[in-house]
Formats: C-alpha cells, structure tokens, sequence
C-alpha cells in the first residue's frame, strides 16, 4: 500500500483481479433527445470501485461536423481532479473525413486510443456500410479493434413509425420497435463487413439470441469477431419496460432488454462461450430531472425517451452472484469476461486484467456470504434510480485495491478524487492470432 505495507485478512474470501468495465458512458450527452448525464467522472468511478471495478474504459464522441482530435482532446480534460480509478478511451468516429481518416485516426492509434466504435443506427452517429468499411480499413491498417452498435436503422425508424400510427407508444413498445431481427440482420451486416476489410470486431452489447447466434457462427467459421453483452439484457426483459405509468422508462435502453425467452437464450450463449466481454453500457440519465430520462415531458413516447441505464456500480456484484448461485457459469468465466478478456481485447494486458508480478496491483476481495438487497439508496453513482431495485444478490467486495491504493473498505470508500490515471492501450491486433484470449494475450509479431 502507499506509505507502507498492510496485510488484509481474506479468509474464506475469493480474491479477484480487479473489474474492467470496458462500455461506458460517462459525461456524455444523449445525441438524440439532448438529455444530459445526471453523474459525473466522480461519481461514477466511485460507484464503479464500489462494486469491484478499477478499470473504466469510456468513449471520447465525435460530433458531425467536428474533428475527431477535437473530441479527443475535451473528453481528456473531463476526468482530470475526478476519476478515483484508471481509465482508458475509445473512440467514437461519426463523421469519417478524409482528415479524420487520413490523419486524426491514425495519430491518435499512435497515442493509444486503440478501439474504434461505430454505429449502424441513430442519425446523429450511424455510418453506412461502406464509410464502416474505409474505417474499417483505417483500423485494420493500424492495428485497431473495431467496436459496432449493430441494430438496422431503417427497421427501426419503419417498426416506430408504424406504432407510433397506431397510438402504441407507451415505454413497453420500445421493445417492438427494436425486436429481435433487427439486431440479427446487423450483426450478420457487421460480420461482413469485417471480414471483408479482414479486421477483427466486436459486437457491443448483444441483446437477443438471435444475434449471439450470428456471432457463434462467425466463431465457428474462424473469423475475428468477438460479443459483449450486459447485465439488463442479462437480468431485465420486457416486463420491466411494462410497469405502470412511466415506471417502465427507468428500463429503456438501446437495444432494449427483450422477451424472458430470449434472455434464457443470451444466458446459453454467455454459459456456452459466445460473449467474450461483459460490461455495463452504464449510460446514467436522472429518472426525476428535466434534463434527464423525461426530457421531452412527464409522458413522452417510448421513441422520445433517453436512452440508457445506470449499472456500473451492479455490474460485477450481478455476475458474481450468478456464478454462487446457478451452475450454468463459474468464478473463472466471471473474471474472463469481466477483466481479462477486456484488458486483452483493448490493448491493456498484463498491466491489466490479471493478479500477477508485474501487473498494477487492482484486486477486489469478495465475501460469497455477504447478502444485499439492491437499492438506490446504498449505491454511490449520483443516480435516483436503479433498474436492479429490490433483486437480491449473494456476494459483494468487501475491499477493493487499485494500484496499491485501498478505495473501498467495509461498506466505505476511502479513496480520493482525481487519483485515476489515463491508460494508453497498446495494440490488441488479434487478426491471425486464433488463441488470443488463451495465450497470455501475446499478439504475433
């Protein structure tokens, strides 16, 4: 520990290497409904260290019209004097100039901002297929991973258009307009494209099995493609967008969580090996705020609602339970899919990841004893509401180290603002590498 050594009884306690959170949304306003984030860096990285997690990895955004660079450089200054734990970014390529492409991109691999996302829908974000393919090509040409928001736009805006007709507008319709063919058409779209510009992927937060099912496919074809999911499609579905009045709101999120059967068929790919990563999508919009969820009114309709759900906080403590509780997945896919294979795929193994000599000290110790009752009012993300009210867990981190630094202890953080560094990430380029996330992460030279 810093100033000195500290031994900290871990009887009957699991250690595990510190969470990588690698999808979040932190400051980041909703480019759709003009809602702005109800937390901060602050807040955010303390809840996230509460729960286990030392590593978030959030996104710097380009607007249409602006420079890449430009976005770079303001989201750099956001966690300054904040973050509490470390913190890498991916980039977010909206508008792929030719200077975007032909310089910004480039340079900024060279800085280590290794992981390029786009966005197969939203007008403000989406790239059509063939700007996907020259950034793409870019990524492939510098040894990036490319991230895709995978849902067909036109399907969407088409299925919205037709209920919104109909006067079906409440929160629980979100889940027709984004049903489950439309996520599975592209995902297949975004498989091949990949492997057209013979890049390696990553499908974000799958939510239907549809979709896992496309990416199980392009595993077993021995393509380069690699699936997230994330606790709502893991934990919620479709009755929780149906609760009374707005209730259902607290849940929308894109995609949205979908029918209980396919959330038994995401748990069978997450058991059978089809996720690599699983992280929160933590997009924190305030419930009861007119710059939050409701920002178009105390009743708008499902398409004028934000989007996205706080869980950076729950994240780990959700899966951790699980794997006590249920046979279907073990502690070992637990930090698999929760901080190895993140700090592998993103470029930031073995610094990260992994408990071993050479790697920062980030640990959280674990009591499987320790029952909680999910509520609002023991989280620290700065939010009034979770979508994981009253779900009871089995399991919690009693301590939470990062980089030698106690931060949690015993129900209270201890850490201090602004401690968190920024993590260049180096390059994962796993596209002939077949045994990447079983070989120490060691891409061939």
């Amino acid at each position: 520990m810093t100033g000195g050594s500290e031994t900290i009884d871990a009887t009957g306690k699991y250690v595990l290497p510190g969470g990588i959170d690698s999808h979040v949304h932190i400051e980041q306003d909703s480019p759709e409904t003009g809602a702005r984030p109800g937390t901060d860096f602050y807040t955010t990285t303390v809840s996230a260290a509460c729960g286990g997690t030392t590593t978030l990895i959030p996104f710097a955004r380009q607007i249409k019209g602006r420079s890449l660079r430009e976005a770079v450089e303001e989201y750099r200054q956001k966690p300054i004097g904040k973050a509490v734990i470390d913190y890498a970014y991916h980039l977010i390529v909206a508008d792929p100039t030719a200077q975007v492409l032909g310089q910004e991109v480039p340079s900024l691999i060279e800085e280590g901002y290794t992981s390029i996302k786009v966005y197969m829908t939203y007008q403000a974000l989406m790239l059509s297929d063939y700007q996907i393919l020259e950034v793409m090509s870019v990524g492939r040409r510098h040894g990036a991973m490319m991230m895709i928001h995978a849902e067909n736009a036109d399907c969407i805006v088409w299925l919205m258009e037709k209920l919104l007709e109909s006067g079906r507008v409440a929160p629980k319709f979100k889940g027709i307009a984004h049903q489950p063919p439309v996520e599975r058409e592209a995902a297949h779209r975004a498989i091949t494209l990949g492997e057209i510009a013979d890049v390696p992927i990553l499908i974000v937060h799958v939510a239907t099995g549809e979709a896992a099912e496309m990416i199980r496919w392009a595993q077993s074809r021995g393509l380069k493609v690699f699936g997230e999911t994330c606790p709502q499609y893991l934990f919620l579905n479709e009755n929780d967008l149906d609760k009374d009045g707005m209730e259902g709101a607290k849940c929308i999120c894109a995609p949205p969580p979908g029918t209980p059967e396919n959330q038994a068929a995401l748990w069978h790919a997450m058991e059978t090996g089809v996720f690599d990563v699983y992280s929160s999508d933590h997009a924190a919009f305030r419930y009861d705020d007119p710059k939050g969820k409701l920002v178009h009114g105390s009743t708008p309709p499902f398409n004028r609602v934000t989007n996205g759900v706080p869980g950076v906080e729950t994240r780990l403590p959700l899966l951790f339970s699980r794997a006590l509780t249920t046979d279907g997945i073990d502690l070992n896919q637990v930090v698999a899919m929760s901080a190895t294979n993140p700090a592998k795929i993103y470029g930031l193994y073995p610094r990260k990841g992994t408990i071993g000599v050479g790697s920062d000290a980030d640990f959280a110790i674990w009591d499987p004893d320790r029952r909680m009752t999910i509520s609002i009012d023991t989280l620290h993300d700065g939010m009034d509401y979770t979508p994981y009210e009253g779900l009871e867990v089995q399991g919690w981190p009693d301590v939470t180290v990062s980089r030698d630094d106690v931060i949690w202890r015993d129900g209270e953080f201890v850490g201090e603002a602004g401690r968190g560094e920024f993590l260049p990430c180096e390059r994962p380029n796993p596209i002939n590498d077949q045994s990447f996330l079983d070989d120490g992460g060691v891409p061939p030279s």
